[in-house]
């Protein structure tokens, strides 16, 4: 679906993060941006060193432990969102509807005082009763676990580059609004990895679909296939909006922002595409404040977005279901409802291409559970 006119114009954008990201991408133009893109360029190869040495290491006797039970890791190649937390929601969740017991391990990155981050809050609602454990160590964190649980399958989130733990199914997410990190690795580009690295990919998704145009995506899909071993499955995944929670928890149709003017802001890896689900939804989107992924929210800052949306007459301030479990306590605390009222966009994971392939690979995974051609 193409955007009328009125949502192509663009808003006024604020973001209180550096500009590494515009330099890498080569949005930021001129003459500094282009030196700074020389320097990142001449470090590049550091990483790459790096990187090598690494995976000599990972190649070593003894380097990789096996965990007491299967092992999917969902991971990606590029910093930034690419939609890993709905992906491992999906995934426990249908292991769960099979009868089975999952476990969430992740790294636990972002978490303030130590207590649960957003992509835990949030994967608390998107898959309810399923265990989330949080530890940089993500082996010990399952021999830990296992030795007083049950568990049929350990989901790793953010897992590829985390190769001391040993998986039987690596899944690997490309968005398709950014799929290859702008074609260099850190710092120059995204990438965390080189592309070769997809050679090690059991399973490939492109996820954010919807926000291409057919002839983008077959384009992603040629070049992943020339990328991965032959044979690996490529998915496709859309992030389709189901609907606007409000701020008191009562919930709307995901069409009630069509034709609203809105203030708009969040803390991910990936806001542009964000603003793009906005875009389809038909909201005018005239304020949009982008702050680093992991973002710690205060009262001051919720109650300045509220003010900038006041003075440029907005009545509705939005955000997504990531940022949207942090702000909820803070505007609980207010006493009082905001003259600007506060929103998020919830967001459904579907898998447009490929389900039965990933369901197959699954419960391949699942020891007593037979294959889907025997049900």
């Amino acid at each position: 679906m193409n955007a009328s006119p009125s949502t192509r114009t663009r808003p006024s954008i604020t973001r209180h993060r550096g500009p590494w990201l515009e330099i890498a991408s080569g949005e930021r133009r001129g003459p500094l941006a282009a030196l700074a893109r020389l320097g990142l360029a001449v470090l590049a190869p550091a990483y790459r060193a790096g990187l090598a040495v690494a995976d000599l290491r990972f190649r070593l006797p003894g380097a990789v432990r096996r965990a007491p039970c299967p092992v999917v890791s969902v991971g990606n190649l590029t910093v930034g969102g690419t939609g890993k937390t709905p992906m491992v929601a999906y995934l426990a969740r249908l292991v769960a509807d099979m009868g089975r017991r999952p476990v969430i391990v992740s790294r636990g990155y972002g978490g303030a005082g130590g207590g649960p981050n957003e992509e835990s809050l949030e994967l608390e609602r998107l898959a309810p009763g399923v265990p989330h454990i949080r530890n940089p160590d993500r082996w010990q964190a399952l021999q830990d676990w296992t030795a007083t649980n049950a568990c049929d399958l350990a989901i790793l989130d953010d897992g590829f580059q985390h190769r001391r733990l040993a998986r039987d199914l690596d899944i690997v997410l490309i968005d398709a609004l950014r799929p290859f990190g702008f074609g260099h690795v850190l710092p120059r580009g995204l990438l965390r990895e080189p592309l070769l690295a997809l050679g090690r990919a059991g399973l490939v998704v492109i996820t954010r679909a919807e926000l291409v145009g057919e002839a983008d995506l077959r384009q992603i899909k040629e070049t992943l296939g020339r990328r991965v071993r032959p044979g690996t499955p490529i998915l496709v995944a859309r992030h389709l909006a189901t609907g606007i929670l409000a701020a008191n928890g009562s919930e709307r149709a995901a069409d009630w922002l069509r034709g609203q003017d809105v203030a708009a802001a969040c803390g991910i890896g990936n806001p542009e595409a964000f603003h793009r689900t906005l875009e389809h939804l038909g909201a005018r989107v005239r304020l949009f404040d982008i702050f680093p992924d992991h973002y710690a929210y205060t009262r001051a800052d919720l109650d300045r977005l509220a003010a900038a949306a006041q003075a440029a007459g907005v009545k509705t301030l939005v955000t997504t279901g990531k940022d949207f479990v942090k702000w909820r306590p803070i505007l609980g605390a207010r006493g009082e409802p905001p003259a600007t009222e506060v929103v998020a966009v919830e967001v459904a994971f579907r898998l447009a291409e490929g389900e039965q392939t990933l369901r197959r690979q699954i419960v391949a995974l699942l020891p007593g559970l037979p294959g889907l051609g025997d049900r």
